[in-house]
């Protein structure tokens, strides 16, 4: 027999305005204890040195951790130009200077490379694998490795001041698996000054909002106000309802008969019983097709 899990049995969303310091396992961790939670995961890394919206997933939320990481996200960063650096932020040592300083108008222009669907090198110090070890260690070790580009969509990126010559402050938004680290050396490089994030923020991701967050410190100090329904998470989603007899056989991982929809046939969705989330699945010819089912 295995050994039995410590903690409650507590579901839903912990949304989180991480400070700069601590790693996104560090809040995890953190957030779990305040709850004296079983399970809990996050939905989307943020750097040590970034700040904003971390979102925590608690208990039976944690099977709902895709649908938040796929989603879009929204950050706020600013570069500071004429320097690169190992890690492409302020953390890392400086490994090239440029005296050279871009006007507005050809920051502006030069975004338009970075729109759309692009392919994106991640920074040497990041989580990606490569051949079952993270970059960052292979990177620490001073292991020259070449990362594959990938692909992302960048669905809006605009600079939304200019403090002074040396820095610029942007917003974007973008999918899954995209490093603004990665924009800020790549604008740096096709501007050919160079360039490095010194601040990072998160202000949205999926359904969640920045302005939904609490500091991590009012969390732990008073953590059962900060939660949030697990079906929060699902927003984006269609919703049905199950009959009860569906909810059982749901319940037992086949099936269930649906008695109202909002989604079409072949959807991906979600179902509740008696205004209870009960699965996530799929919705076809009047029934709902589970593939993950909430024990609440």
């Amino acid at each position: 027999m295995g050994r039995r899990k410590k903690g409650r049995d507590i579901s839903g969303w912990v949304l989180v305005d991480k400070p700069a310091g601590p790693g996104s396992t560090d809040v995890v961790t953190m957030v779990r204890r305040a709850f004296d939670a079983k399970k809990a995961g996050h939905a989307g890394t943020l750097d040590p040195a970034a700040t904003g919206l971390l979102a925590v997933a608690l208990g039976e939320a944690t099977k709902t951790i895709p649908f938040v990481t796929d989603a879009e996200k929204g950050y706020e960063f600013t570069v500071r130009f004429g320097a690169r650096t190992a890690t492409d932020d302020a953390e890392g040592d400086v490994i090239d200077t440029s005296d050279m300083r871009p006007g507005d108008a050809e920051i502006i222009a030069a975004l338009k490379r970075f729109t759309g669907d692009i392919m994106q090198v991640p920074p040497a110090f990041s989580a990606v694998k490569v051949a079952g070890e993270r970059a960052y260690d292979m990177a620490r070790r001073g292991d020259a490795t070449e990362l594959a580009a990938r692909p992302l969509h960048v669905a809006r990126l605009e600079m939304t001041s200019r403090p002074d010559t040396d820095t610029a402050t942007f917003e974007m938004d973008c999918g899954k698996g995209g490093y603004v680290r990665s924009i800020a050396r790549d604008l740096g490089d096709v501007l050919g000054c160079l360039g490095h994030v010194v601040t990072l923020r998160r202000l949205w991701s999926g359904p969640f909002d920045i302005d939904e967050a609490l500091p991590l410190e009012a969390i732990t100090n008073d953590p059962d106000t900060a939660l949030h329904p697990l079906e929060i998470s699902l927003s984006d989603l269609p919703s049905v309802r199950l009959s009860d007899e569906g909810a059982v056989r749901v319940r037992n991982g086949n099936p269930g008969a649906v008695t109202s929809s909002e989604a079409e046939f072949g959807d991906t969705c979600w179902a509740s019983h008696r205004d209870q989330p009960l699965a996530i699945g799929r919705y076809i010819s009047g029934e709902l097709h589970p593939s993950r089912v909430f024990n609440l």
